[in-house]
Order: C-alpha cells, then structure tokens, then sequence
C-alpha cells in the first residue's frame, strides 16, 4: 500500500514532532509495538497537551503511514479510562500501558502506571441479575439456533451467539472483554484451552452446520451458573 514508509517509530516520532511539538506527552501504541503488524496495520498514537479543550480522535496519513491519533488533556483520559472500566473494552488504557514513549514532559510514567493497574484490576463485576439477564439471551438465541431451519438465519444466529457466549465467559471470570480480532485475543488472554474449543465449535458448525458442538459449548459456558434460563425469568415486573 504505502512503498516509501519510513520506520514506525521514526514516522511516529517526526509525526508528533511536526503536529504536536507542543504536547506533553505522546506514546505509540497498537499493533507495531506488540510484534504484530500487518501490511494493513495503521499508528496509532496517543497525546497528551494540558490545554486541549475536548478531547478528539483523527485519522490521517504522514510518513507514508495511515494514522490514527487519540488527544487527550491531562484530565480528559480519566474519564476514558473509567468508561472503558465499565464497559470492559480497555482500548485506551490497553494503548497508554503497552505504549512506547515519545515524548515525555514529566507525566507519562504516571499515566502510564495509572493505565496499568486499571488492567490489572479487571473491569467492573457483573451482578448476579445481569448474570441471569445475560443467561437468559444466551438461551433464547441458542433455542432460535437449535430449532432454525434457515441456513442463512443460521449463520447470524450462530454469529449472536459467538458475541454472547465469549462475553459471557469473560465478564464472569472478571476479564476484559473486546470486539473484531479482540475477541479471541481476549479469550486467550483468558484461557487457550477453552479458545481452541470454542474455535473449533464455531469452525466445525460454520464448515458442516452441523449444530451439535456449538450447542455442547454453550451448555458447558451456562453450567457453573444454573444452565440455560427461560423458566421464571423476569425483568421490570
């Protein structure tokens, strides 16, 4: 895509020298730092300026790089950090924590070590009643998936069911959860054993649609919290 790139962390450093000299800090994160770029692969880069009145996101082509920029005041990351906290979906404490600095006016150890710990923690614990709301969802799109007999609606229910039962597994055992390829990197992170199986359930079904694994795992996730939930099951009353 881009022949003339320069290095990632000599784009990102000449990046935040040309458009953001005045900042207080900057790290790259993502993908280039982790070992695991792509040809597709874009910067991202978070930023820091005491002064910035809002914080905003822009995406952007520099040194033969596309991209994406995080701007943040010194206080404005906090509330990031707490909605990701309660959403589960670390994303920008995940980038300031595996961050490499490139520029540091005396607050990026602190950010840093801030971002770190949140991790560390895990995000907000489910209650019991959420646990028996997500129990309940779980089972009305695995009986739509048992009894379906629309290959195409299948597919979709399948997909539902895929979001559902890795969230599920994640949030009750106190992980991060994510979306896209942050799915099965959550799960790892999680447990291998239990990725490779729910690989292979999906897999299988998607290869054969053959229903049969997929609906032992969601049986196994359902287990240790009562099974599969219909009977009795109220909200709002």
């Amino acid at each position: 895509m881009f022949i003339n790139r320069l290095e990632p962390v000599e784009a990102a450093t000449q990046f935040i020298s040309q458009y953001f000299a005045n900042c207080q800090g900057a790290v790259l994160a993502g993908s280039v730092v982790r070992g695991e770029a792509t040809k597709t692969s874009d910067l991202d880069i978070v930023v820091f300026i005491k002064d910035v009145p809002s914080p905003y996101r822009e995406s952007l082509l520099a040194g033969g790089w596309p991209i994406e920029i995080f701007v943040h005041n010194l206080s404005s990351y906090r509330n990031y950090f707490d909605m990701d906290r309660k959403r589960a979906k670390p994303s920008l404490p995940r980038m300031v924590a595996e961050g490499l600095v490139l520029k540091d006016e005396g607050i990026m150890v602190s950010i840093q070590e801030e971002a770190k710990l949140l991790l560390a923690d895990g995000p907000e614990r489910w209650s019991a009643e959420n646990i028996m709301i997500k129990r309940y969802f779980i089972t009305d799109a695995l009986e739509d998936f048992i009894g379906s007999t629309n290959s195409a609606e299948e597919i979709f229910i399948a997909n539902t069911l895929a979001e559902l039962v890795s969230e599920f597994i994640l949030r009750t055992n106190g992980k991060w959860i994510g979306t896209s390829k942050w799915v099965i990197r959550s799960l790892k992170n999680y447990d291998e054993q239990f990725t490779e199986q729910f690989v292979e359930a999906f897999d299988f079904y998607y290869k054969t649609r053959n229903k049969e694994k997929v609906i032992d795992l969601v049986h196994f996730v359902l287990k240790p919290f009562g099974g599969p939930l219909f009977e009795g099951f109220s909200i709002g009353k």
